[in-house]
């Protein structure tokens, strides 16, 4: 039966849960609403799960959607106490390609006996609630969202006992995903990981991706019968419009996310040193970084006003970055080029000058250079990053940078286009 404005969506990150992960499927759901839909979620008790960060801030969004917490087991907990001395997160991606022998230990088991990874001990309650929702509500659709990708194979299993509508999510890549290479994975642990892959692509109604381009066709060489739809992640236009733009003396140049040695800082670093002789600068960085990079930051510019605020919630980086003359952003260098950060449309929504140190020839780099004062610029090329930044320094407090369109990539049209794709698609 068409027409039915029911949705099922599983998602392991959702408020409380904090960072990049969890906003995509918060928005869609919150948007589902407006729209005359009724959005249930799936999701595992934040008591038990593995949460790198919290943002109470979040759960405002989402207050009148229905919500069915499940337990979980956990092995990453014990594997990150193993690693780091906590039970929270596990190893950070930045931070995977490190030598040690413990840390070695650490990435070989994540890698060859967490498959797809450590968060599949959700799936056996999940599956169990999903099942008895969707025979209660006569649900048609059903969404997964990965990472964790292992949540795809809970729609695998669904789709199995269920006559629906499923499609899955990739919020990245599954076995491309640039850190992969440094699991120490045995040619088993792979061949399983590519299978279930596979599976997923062939068995699954429709693909989700947030970008298109080469993700989707490395996907494609997996399943190509398979139907792809691009949704990229955007930015949340009421919440940004209700943020007032803020002026902050001297020149403000501010970077919210995570921050590792897998960025390209070092370059950024010894050009504001250079402009800080004559120019008053002011960095704020907002999100974790561990206390050596920080260190480093600060010792190197001891001209440069340099703040760190920590892990500071979703409304309060976006004031932040209103606070700007220039907002900054790095790409990870081992990074795959098919990724865009969920951050990087809010930077073009603020109209501030974005520079973004990376490959210009990447996804992010391809969005970038169609607004009008934003740029992704190579590590290796310091001169054109020092005559950005004294470009923006210049005009400081009236550059604009614009981006033709950018009002289509609101959370809002997004989700229309998600309903046109499901009323298209439904049984």
């Amino acid at each position: 039966m068409k027409n039915s404005r029911k949705v099922l969506i599983m998602t392991y990150y959702w408020p409380p849960s904090g960072g990049s992960g969890v906003q995509r499927w918060m928005y869609f759901a919150k948007y589902l609403k407006q729209q005359g839909w009724i959005p249930f979620v799936i999701t595992v008790d934040e008591k038990n799960a593995s949460y790198p960060v919290l943002d109470q801030s979040l759960l405002t969004e989402v207050d009148n959607i229905y919500v069915i917490k499940t337990k979980t087991v956990e092995p990453l907990k014990w594997y990150s106490l193993l690693f780091t001395g906590s039970k929270k997160g596990g190893i950070p991606q930045g931070e995977v390609q490190k030598s040690g022998l413990l840390r070695k230990l650490a990435t070989y088991i994540r890698g060859n006996f967490f498959i797809p990874d450590a968060r599949k001990g959700w799936n056996s309650y999940a599956v169990r609630e999903a099942v008895k929702l969707v025979k209660k509500e006569n649900i048609k659709t059903v969404i997964t969202t990965g990472p964790p990708h292992s949540t795809h194979l809970i729609g695998l299993k669904l789709k199995s006992l269920s006559e629906i509508k499923w499609f899955a999510d990739f919020r990245d890549p599954w076995t491309d995903i640039f850190y992969n290479k440094y699991w120490y994975r045995s040619t088993w642990a792979e061949k399983i990981d590519n299978r279930l892959e596979q599976k997923v692509l062939l068995t699954a109604d429709g693909i989700l991706t947030t970008t298109g381009g080469r993700l989707v066709q490395k996907l494609r060489t997996k399943s190509t019968e398979q139907s792809f739809h691009v949704l990229p992640n955007g930015y949340d236009a009421s919440l940004m419009a209700s943020i007032t733009r803020t002026n902050v003396a001297p020149f403000h140049i501010v970077y919210t996310g995570l921050l590792t040695e897998n960025h390209d800082f070092p370059v950024v670093t010894s050009v504001l040193a250079v402009l800080s002789k004559t120019n008053k600068i002011r960095f704020s960085i907002a999100g974790q970084i561990s206390e050596p990079i920080l260190n480093y930051i600060k010792g190197k510019l001891p001209k440069v006003q340099v703040v760190h605020k920590g892990y500071i919630s979703h409304e309060q980086s976006l004031k932040l970055m209103k606070s700007g003359d220039l907002l900054l952003n790095f790409i990870f260098k081992t990074a795959e080029e098919d990724m865009i950060s969920g951050k990087l449309f809010e930077y073009l929504a603020t109209e501030i000058p974005v520079l973004s140190i990376g490959n210009p020839n990447s996804e992010a780099g391809n969005l970038l250079c169609q607004a009008s004062f934003s740029e992704m610029i190579p590590s290796n090329d310091k001169i054109a990053i020092q005559k950005f930044i004294v470009k923006a320094i210049t005009q400081k407090g009236k550059a604009v940078s614009k981006l033709q369109g950018i009002e289509k990539l609101s959370r809002l049209e997004i989700t229309k286009d998600l309903i046109e794709l499901i009323l298209r698609e439904q049984p």
